[in-house]
């Protein structure tokens, strides 16, 4: 049992690397691959930031419909495996094809990049949702689901870190030799895919969940899904508090590379500053379980936040000095990385909170709203960024010195002032409104087994 409960830690974790290598490239490339590499015009920009929008929104809120699916999944490998697998397959191929150059422009290209956008995002989804449900499957003990959500969240930030510190050289590397930074994308785009379906092999053929937690299920109706969602106070709570430090974080990171191209005026500082980033950030979810042995969620909530306040004042007043944005950097990212490994619990949380309040156990759909607030933030954080960009005159200028200082002043203020107040806004949200503590946790389980007991 050991044995396997090892295997489930890592197993599930490895799973994350090309997983995340490949949403990081969609995430936060794919907007300047399209305006600094292919050079779309201004109003075709335009357009491939609202389709941005408004897809990223339509996904979120397909995602509660995906885990209804997931839920009502009958097979013999569990009712997660199915979908991870199909979901991988699909989205690694409109991946690469979202980085084929058609040679179109204006509504032409508008149109193939929505359809091929969108049928990533509904794959993408499949697997998403299904991966991070599998959770609560894996352990009812608090202390072990962080173990297995912080070992998980160290692997997705690998894979994240390792694409952001090396797209630069990498794709520099590529073009040298194809002649083409288009092709160079389009390379990459095809690695990236290759790695995470061999990854996602560990979690298909290594992890075993306990299926005798949910193999007595109802079948859940869509109808059952606006209940479920909708009458688990914990949960939407949970959700809005989430969702606003998404918006916020995804905004900041999204605008990186744009920072160090258009107001530190060093591209090539960027892959430094990522790996700083990168190894700040997966220290602190190393060390997580063993805070958590120390302080409440509550406090490390507490701590966390104020980490990210300070990083964000110090690297408001960095100007051009990379050790200070370094040290402001790691100040956001650690705590960043607290939060949300948290977040991730205290939605697992819900899932028992649910099943007591409600009678029905719903894995799927509980944990369908992380990807939901992830594909929010990420909608939103996108319009921000794409406006930003067009607004500020970015999307004009060749370099820094073609930046006017208004320009600069609303891309400090998009990438970090406003982002700082809705983290805020956050927090104080989870402070006021979210009441499940490991007391109560506890309490609810002790609940549940007494009910199972007497039928």
């Amino acid at each position: 049992m050991n044995k396997q409960i090892n295997k489930n830690r890592y197993f599930f974790g490895l799973g994350t690397i090309g997983r995340d290598m490949v949403y990081t490239l969609i995430s936060m490339f794919l907007m300047f691959y399209l305006s600094d590499v292919l050079m779309v015009s201004k109003s075709t920009m335009w357009m491939v930031t609202i389709v941005f929008m408004i897809f990223r929104v339509f996904d979120a809120f397909n995602d509660p419909f995906m885990g209804v699916l997931v839920d009502n999944t009958k097979s013999k490998y569990g009712k997660f495996k199915p979908w991870i697998l199909s979901g991988a397959f699909f989205s690694g191929l409109f991946t690469i094809l979202m980085f084929v150059d058609f040679g179109l422009d204006g509504v032409g290209f508008v149109l193939a990049f929505a359809i091929i956008y969108l049928l990533w995002e509904i794959s993408f989804t499949a697997n998403d949702i299904a991966y991070w449900s599998m959770l609560p499957s894996l352990s009812q003990d608090q202390k072990e689901r962080e173990k297995i959500g912080s070992i998980a969240r160290i692997f997705a930030n690998i894979g994240l870190f390792t694409l952001v510190v090396g797209i630069k050289p990498v794709t520099a590397l590529l073009s040298e030799i194809t002649g083409s930074m288009k092709q160079a994308y389009f390379i990459l785009s095809i690695i990236l895919v290759i790695i995470m379906w061999l990854f996602q092999l560990f979690t298909l053929i290594g992890v075993k969940e306990d299926k005798s937690l949910y193999e007595n299920s109802e079948h859940t109706s869509f109808k059952d899904m606006f209940s479920i969602i909708l009458k688990n106070d914990q949960l939407l709570w949970t959700a809005v508090s989430m969702t606003l430090f998404m918006i916020g974080y995804t905004t900041t990171t999204s605008f990186g590379e744009y920072y160090f191209k258009y107001v530190f005026a060093d591209e090539s500082k960027y892959s430094i500053f990522a790996l700083v980033l990168g190894v700040s950030q997966i220290a602190a979810l190393l060390i997580f379980p063993k805070v958590s042995l120390l302080f409440t969620r509550k406090k490390m909530y507490l701590l966390a936040t104020l980490l990210v306040i300070m990083g964000y004042i110090v690297f408001y007043f960095a100007e051009a000095s990379i050790i200070i944005i370094g040290i402001a950097g790691v100040l956001l990212f650690v705590g960043q990385a607290f939060i949300q490994l948290l977040m991730l619990m205290f939605i697992a949380d819900t899932v028992e909170y649910g099943e007591l309040k409600l009678g029905q156990r719903n894995d799927s759909v509980t944990l369908s709203l992380q990807p939901l607030i992830n594909k929010i933030g990420g909608a939103i954080a996108t319009g921000i960024v794409g406006s930003t960009v067009i607004l500020s005159g970015m999307k004009e200028a060749t370099s820094y010195l073609d930046m006017t200082q208004e320009g600069l002043v609303l891309f400090k203020f998009s990438m970090l002032i406003l982002p700082l107040i809705l983290i805020l806004i956050g927090y104080v949200v989870y402070a006021k409104k979210y009441t499940i503590n490991e007391i109560t946790y506890q309490e609810i389980l002790k609940k549940l087994k007494e009910k199972k007991d007497a039928k």
